[in-house]
């Protein structure tokens, strides 16, 4: 073993070795470039095909780190980082369907998304890195706090549930869109992929940055749920972030992917919600009973196989119809 892990109230705790941070933020950054410069180099519409064999891919690379945290910190770091990732993909779908409906609105062509995107997620994992390194803090230092968590998250997932999720938003009148124009001088006309330009020698912004802009407030929103929801099967902040990283990296091939075919997953919102009104009972419970890890990670798995099994049964008996 590289470094040690043992149990500290509940949770695992784990000694990072020096060349740990370096390691995990250099291979974020060579997958991302990899993407980038070599996999999306020129713009094109990414295919079905295409977006398959990417999201198994990146799907892959997030289930190998589990061994990678296991050899690290042992077997308890891995079932943390797997619960972790579980909960923050499948939260993260949502994000999809949001961005589809942000791109549609903006009539932004399919072959400028994929680049779009890839600002969208370099500054959420900006962000989200912020968020696990306050949150972990504030948790070490008031541990009541996830009593709070747990009651929001317990509230979202109600909320969800209740209203299936279907709040329909016009992105352009959202008050970041106002502010947007209001201080940013901007234009309605394309310029390729660039969200700068130059017309009549003055720099404006496109309407692709504009759009970034409402992606990266949407991912915002998006963490205040699935930060504490991580959090709730781990405390520490590299296995958090890095479940939240390897999670997030591989949505833009799942965007693709998932896009067009939301009709189909129709026991999705069901199933975030169900996943978020669990976890947020855990960390209430939590503070007096914990629920081992290996438990959660059993319910989280289960939650999303009968989510997806239904939906493909529901989907292929309106098909035969």
């Amino acid at each position: 073993m590289f470094s040690s892990a043992s149990l500290s109230e509940n949770f695992v705790n784990v000694v990072v070795p020096s060349w740990g941070w370096p390691m995990l933020l250099a291979v974020i950054l060579g997958l991302l470039l990899v993407d980038l410069l070599v996999v999306h180099r020129k713009a094109h519409v990414v295919e079905i095909r295409e977006a398959a064999i990417e999201s198994a891919v990146w799907i892959s690379f997030g289930l190998a780190f589990t061994f990678v945290i296991w050899v690290m910190f042992e077997r308890a770091a891995a079932v943390e980082y797997i619960s972790g990732y579980l909960i923050e993909k499948s939260l993260s779908v949502d994000n999809v369907f949001v961005w589809a409906m942000i791109f549609t609105h903006f009539k932004v062509p399919r072959e400028f998304q994929h680049r779009t995107l890839f600002w969208g997620i370099f500054g959420a994992l900006v962000m989200r890195f912020v968020f696990i390194l306050l949150g972990v803090a504030v948790i070490k230092r008031f541990d009541f706090i996830l009593i709070f968590f747990g009651l929001f998250l317990l509230y979202t997932g109600v909320k969800v549930f209740s209203s299936g999720g279907e709040e329909h938003v016009d992105p352009s009148e959202t008050r970041t869109m106002k502010l947007f124009h209001r201080f940013i001088p901007s234009t309605d006309q394309m310029d390729g992929q660039k969200m700068i330009t130059k017309v009549n020698g003055k720099r404006l912004a496109t309407p692709l940055l504009a759009v970034l802009v409402v992606i990266e407030v949407s991912d915002v929103i998006f963490a205040v749920d699935s930060v504490p929801a991580v959090l709730a099967v781990s405390h520490e902040q590299f296995i958090v972030f890095s479940a939240n990283a390897f999670a997030i990296l591989g949505l833009r091939a799942l965007y693709f992917l998932l896009a067009d075919l939301r009709e189909r997953f129709v026991y999705l919102k069901h199933a975030i919600s169900l996943l978020l009104v669990f976890v947020g009972l855990k960390m209430i419970v939590g503070q007096w009973y914990h629920l081992p890890t290996a438990i959660s990670l059993t319910v989280i798995v289960t939650i999303l196989f009968v989510a997806i099994v239904a939906s493909v049964v529901h989907d292929k008996s309106i098909t035969r119809v």
